[in-house]
């Protein structure tokens, strides 16, 4: 009896390392395992022709079901790579000044956390690939949807007046059958990272404006079209980022009336926890030395009148001197055309000392 208890215990933790795997396998922003050492541009003119969308599909580190997914939907997986491209760049701007940076270095081992940077990776992925998805099916790259549903716009008349809607209906919808969100699991962790999934969607509807355009003669608003339009995502990500700098420490509580777990935080101007609110479960680490999380601020650049002193970590900062080029004495010339001298300016530039 003894001896079969061990190897019973071992066997349950090898199954349970294999489902974990398989859960963080799984593609999904800045928070898959997929290697993002580059940064893939903008949407291409053309969407992929042929079995091109398949070997993109082949080339992501998607599961077995997304997959299937991707070779299904042709430019998809271009807006994948799009939707990565958008939380990255928007995720390094928002923190720039920030002890994490959102640096690549030590983002396994942050995943792995449930931090409130780990909250923010997750929203701003789920937040940039409805974005992408929704732009996706408006211009046109996606084969299976197309502009909104909104009342009163015939696909046909959008496309010729140029005013397609932006289809967030579609792309929320494909999101949570892409992730394989079904019902709230009862593991903590799971629910927190649902829950900060569901924020950045959120964040995204919050951002979708009615835009109307009158047509008639000489200007007059005989006929107006109206069509939903998402706002740019710079603004998603300032929301996400004021979520992030509000962030809720959660803990779970067992409600009395159904007997499920749930999420609860401390009431703060009495009000108890909302869906719009980040979550976390522990508190972050300083960032300020290289560790498993991140490379420290050693290096960084710094101002020295509103950043150094928090950034550096009380470390101190070096001062150097560089030389910059900039254009100077503009001039106009007829017709249409600029001429500038190119001045040279010494500044001083700022950085984080390493001990």
């Amino acid at each position: 009896m003894r001896s079969r208890l061990p190897r019973t215990a071992c066997l349950l933790r090898i199954i349970a390392l294999c489902i974990l795997l398989s859960h963080t396998a799984a593609y999904f922003g800045l928070t898959g395992r997929e290697p993002l050492v580059f940064l893939p541009g903008p949407f291409s003119n053309e969407a992929p022709t042929g079995k091109a969308h398949l070997k993109q599909c082949e080339q992501m580190t998607l599961t077995r079901r997304q997959k299937r997914l991707c070779r299904r939907e042709p430019g998809l997986a271009e807006t994948l790579r799009e939707s990565v491209r958008l939380s990255l760049l928007e995720c390094r701007y928002q923190f720039r000044n920030e002890r994490w940076n959102c640096s690549l270095d030590g983002r396994g081992s942050l995943l792995k956390r449930a931090f409130k940077e780990t909250a923010f990776l997750l929203a701003v992925s789920s937040a940039a690939l409805t974005h992408a998805l929704a732009k996706a099916c408006s211009s046109g790259r996606m084969e299976r949807c197309t502009c909104d549903d909104s009342p009163g716009i015939q696909h046909r008349e959008a496309w010729q007046w140029g005013i397609c809607g932006d289809n967030l209906k579609y792309s929320t919808k494909f999101l949570k059958k892409f992730l394989g969100q079904k019902r709230v699991s009862k593991d903590l962790r799971a629910q927190v990272d649902a829950h900060n999934i569901n924020v950045g969607i959120r964040a995204v509807k919050s951002g979708l404006k009615t835009t109307c355009k009158c047509h008639g003669v000489s200007g007059s608003c005989a006929v107006r079209t109206c069509w939903k339009q998402l706002s740019p995502f710079h603004d998603t990500g300032r929301l996400l980022k004021y979520r992030y700098d509000t962030a809720v420490r959660v803990l779970s509580v067992t409600n009395a009336a159904t007997g499920e777990t749930e999420l609860a935080g401390p009431r703060r101007h009495g009000q108890s926890l909302r869906t719009t609110d980040l979550v976390y479960l522990e508190d972050s680490p300083s960032f300020c030395r290289p560790s498993r999380y991140s490379p420290g601020t050693g290096g960084r650049s710094c101002a020295k009148d509103t950043s150094c002193q928090s950034l550096c970590c009380g470390r101190g900062y070096n001062t150097a001197m560089r030389l910059t080029s900039l254009s100077c004495h503009c001039q106009v010339r007829w017709c249409c055309h600029v001429e500038c001298q190119t001045c040279v300016r010494e500044e001083e530039v700022y950085t984080c000392k390493n001990a």
